[in-house]
């Protein structure tokens, strides 16, 4: 769709005339999308009151966040404190132990509450850096396409090749355990989605009204990716990362469940499973209840993804 001449010539002598002039300013025939980008969180939130699912989702995962920032003040033990003589204690609620103990007399809930830790810090450094990575390559490829946007696209091809959690256990069997390999391990493939993604959405708008506007106010590529087309398509990335990062959650428990993860000396849900299924009959809470965490804690995540997808997708509202 092509910006009307008379539009773009009155566009060129607004910004000889002024050099504060924004395409914010509106003007007749030229209108941005309603998306309004990185001002509109007051608004996502006072819509999300319509979707419970996403408000107790919400409140879960901020009871997380409580529980992993202020571990050492909540936990009633030392997480690595041995006690043989208390070994398999039963979950008793009003005792020193409410969870119960593992194998080692270690207190279950104490672990529960450090291992929160390492699945937020991995599910939300993950997704971070895979977001950055990929809505980059994203914006330029999608932007300029040529030989760059053919070779990421035929790269992206390729890792998606191999099944994800295939992919990491073998980047993991190269680097070694270790919290910061893991990140490492996690980021080689999560990037690719958030690049298709973003590419695809900026595909989609270059040729929009208001980005050929800010092309005849004379501004740079840098500036048109960034402050034009990245706020009109960032609520498609959030609802992306905000799934993705259960699903990270679940792969890095997968994988210290396999012994890839994190230091057996750190307290790591999937380890504490793994630890925990060769006593299922005698003492079901080693493992039962570090699982169970790690289901409640994806499930509000989910819930509160979807909270977003309905509150920001705009084909949803349109149907």
């Amino acid at each position: 769709m092509s910006v009307n001449a008379e539009h773009v010539d009155s566009l060129k002598r607004r910004s000889l005339g002024s050099d504060t002039y924004t395409l914010d300013t509106p003007v007749p025939g030229i209108s941005r999308r309603p998306w309004s980008g990185f001002r509109n969180i007051s608004g996502i939130l006072f819509k999300l009151k319509n979707h419970p699912g996403a408000i107790v989702g919400g409140f879960v995962i901020l009871a997380y966040v409580i529980c992993a920032v202020f571990a050492p003040y909540i936990a009633p033990h030392s997480p690595g404190e041995v006690a043989l003589a208390k070994r398999f204690v039963p979950p008793v609620i009003g005792s020193i132990n409410p969870l119960g103990t593992d194998q080692l007399g270690r207190d279950i809930l104490s672990r529960i509450i450090y291992g929160a830790r390492v699945s937020i810090l991995v599910g939300v450094l993950t997704v971070a850096i895979s977001m950055v990575i990929g809505v980059g390559l994203g914006l330029i490829a999608g932007y300029y396409q040529g030989s760059f946007d053919k070779i990421m696209s035929r790269f992206t091809d390729l890792l998606l090749a191999f099944p994800y959690l295939i992919f990491v256990i073998g980047a993991m069997s190269v680097l070694g355990p270790g919290f910061w390999n893991l990140i490492l391990a996690l980021c080689f493939k999560g990037w690719v989605e958030f690049y298709r993604l973003s590419r695809a959405e900026v595909m989609s708008q270059k040729a929009s009204e208001y980005v050929e506007a800010a092309r005849a106010l004379g501004r740079t590529d840098g500036a048109i990716m960034i402050s034009e087309i990245l706020p009109n398509i960032i609520h498609s990335i959030l609802v992306l990362g905000t799934l993705r990062m259960g699903n990270m959650i679940v792969m890095e428990s997968s994988l210290s469940f396999l012994g890839l993860g994190v230091p057996p000396s750190i307290p790591a849900w999937g380890s504490m499973v793994s630890d925990g299924r060769r006593y299922m009959l005698n003492a079901w809470w080693v493992a039962t209840l570090p699982g169970l965490a790690l289901v409640v804690l994806v499930l509000a995540i989910n819930l509160v993804g979807e909270g977003l997808r309905d509150v920001l997708d705009p084909r949803l509202k349109e149907n």
